[in-house]
C-alpha cells in the first residue's frame, strides 16, 4: 500500500491510501481536479516533453486551465496565473536548447528566492512547467484525449483556440437598498 499526501486548496494536509503504483497518477489526477497538490514545485518548474504540452493534464499537479476575461488561455495553480509563453530554439557557442513552452508568471514578494528567476532587467518570474524536447508520456496526457495520433504542428507547441466561454443560462436581477436609506445599527 502506498501512501500519498495531499494539500488541499485550503491548506489542510490529507494522506491518501493508494492501492498500488499503478493507480497512482489516476488518485493525483482526482484530487488535483479539487486544486490539492502532492508536492511543492521544483526549483525552474516541472519539466515535460514538449510533445506532452498541447494535451497535458494539469489535474496531476493540482491545476486547471482557465480562460482570461481577453479569451487568454492560461494555467491556474494555488491561486497564481501562468502564462503560456513559447521559447525559441537557442543554438550559440555557449548554450543550445532547443524551442520550448513555459507557463510561467510574474514574481512576488512573497515567492522564495529559490523559485525566482531573472529575466532581463530586473524582472523575475516563476516558472510552473516547461515543454522542452523528451520523447512523450501518454500518462501525463488527459485520459481518452487526442493523444499520439494529433497534427505535427501540434506537437510542436503552436498556439491552440481557447475554449468558448459557456454563457450564463440566465441573469436575476436582485434589489439591493442604497446605503444612505438604511439606518445604521449604532
Amino acid at each position: 500500500m502506498l501512501h500519498i499526501e495531499f494539500i488541499t486548496d485550503l491548506g489542510a494536509r490529507v494522506t491518501v491510501d493508494v492501492e498500488s503504483e499503478g493507480k497512482l497518477l489516476d488518485v493525483q489526477r482526482q484530487y488535483g481536479r479539487l486544486g490539492w497538490t502532492s508536492g511543492d514545485v521544483p526549483t525552474g518548474g516541472y519539466q515535460f516533453p514538449l510533445e506532452n504540452e498541447p494535451d497535458f493534464d494539469w489535474s496531476l499537479i493540482g491545476a486547471r486551465k482557465w480562460t482570461n476575461l481577453e479569451g487568454e488561455e492560461m494555467i491556474l495553480h494555488k491561486g497564481h496565473a501562468y502564462r503560456r509563453r513559447e521559447l525559441e530554439a537557442v543554438d550559440s557557442r555557449k548554450l543550445k536548447l532547443p524551442a520550448a513552452v513555459k507557463y510561467s508568471r510574474g514574481a512576488k514578494n512573497a515567492d522564495p528566492d529559490h523559485v525566482r528567476e531573472k529575466a532581463d532587467g530586473e524582472f523575475e518570474y516563476v516558472t510552473l512547467a516547461i515543454f522542452r524536447g523528451g520523447r512523450r508520456q501518454e500518462r501525463y496526457a488527459i485520459p481518452g484525449g487526442a493523444g499520439a495520433g494529433r497534427a505535427p504542428a501540434q506537437a510542436a507547441g503552436a498556439p491552440r483556440p481557447a475554449p468558448a466561454r459557456p454563457q450564463a443560462a440566465a441573469t436575476r436581477t436582485a434589489t439591493v437598498p442604497r446605503v444612505e436609506d438604511e439606518e445604521t445599527p449604532f
